[in-house]
């Protein structure tokens, strides 16, 4: 809402002005089921890649652009036109598909990453857990007026749905494992190697649970300088917690976590 209000101040509104630049907003990780954003005032544009939640099976690569401006659909439209590229007809089909049963993948998505996001947050190898729907997240201070509620919206359409639509908050966690320079990229490789019920790939919002280590994936070709500057720790993970049980995607975590650690105690007694 910020960005929006702020582009109004200052340029005044589309209609006031035409030369006003234009908010976008990419929805992918909220999905319209938590973030409706061409209901925030002052957003012009939403843009969400439907490889990810919206397709939700891994099988597509697809993207989508949506306004309520005519002016900015018929630009839209006629780049579409031009450089050919609208979605093929399985691609459409398959993407019709997922958005099908988005409602209740998202409603499972969150639901499983809080009994994961719990389990990170209390185990010892982990340093930090950084999951909205955590108590001790600096943005869910609590009630229906914090940040957090407000932007996780988990598909209600009114006060009144709160009753049978329980509150979630996504499903894309990240932690850092305990250790400083070396010793924490090397536990995090491990951790990741180790999995065997969650899949180590870097995508993410499909129903089946995906985990990446920046440091050595996407992010390896980065100075590590650069990379610490940017926020993203030697011992960073991420994970898009998929719809398995819940209790299967706690164990393999913990597992992991815990093999780790009882290597090195077998190295410091060796």
């Amino acid at each position: 809402k910020g960005v929006g209000r702020v582009v109004d101040e200052v340029y005044g509104t589309r209609e006031e002005n035409p030369n006003r630049p234009w908010v976008m907003v990419d929805g992918t990780f909220a999905t319209p089921y938590h973030q409706r954003a061409l209901d925030i005032p002052g957003v012009d544009v939403s843009i969400q890649s439907c490889t990810k939640y919206l397709g939700g099976h891994s099988d597509i690569l697809a993207g989508s652009v949506s306004s309520k401006s005519p002016e900015f659909c018929h630009g839209i439209a006629k780049v579409q036109k031009l450089i050919t590229a609208p979605l093929n007809p399985m691609d459409s089909y398959l993407l019709m598909r997922g958005i099908r049963t988005l409602d209740v993948r998202m409603q499972r998505h969150g639901e499983n990453a809080l009994q994961v996001a719990k389990m990170l947050d209390e185990h010892p190898l982990v340093a930090s857990t950084f999951y909205p729907g955590l108590e001790n997240h600096p943005d869910n201070t609590g009630g229906d007026e914090c940040l957090v509620a407000q932007a996780f919206r988990s598909g209600r359409d009114s006060p009144e749905d709160a009753s049978f639509m329980p509150q979630t908050y996504g499903g894309m966690i990240a932690f850092i494992v305990a250790g400083e320079g070396d010793v924490a990229l090397e536990r995090a490789k491990k951790v990741c190697e180790g999995l065997r019920v969650v899949n180590l790939a870097v995508s993410l919002g499909s129903v089946e649970s995906l985990v990446e280590h920046p440091a050595s994936m996407t992010h390896a070709m980065i100075p590590r300088e650069d990379r610490l500057a940017g926020g993203l720790d030697d011992g960073l993970i991420r994970i898009s917690v998929g719809i398995e049980r819940a209790s299967d995607l706690v164990q393999d975590l913990k597992q992991s976590l815990d093999r780790v650690m009882e290597e090195e105690r077998a190295e410091r007694a060796a």
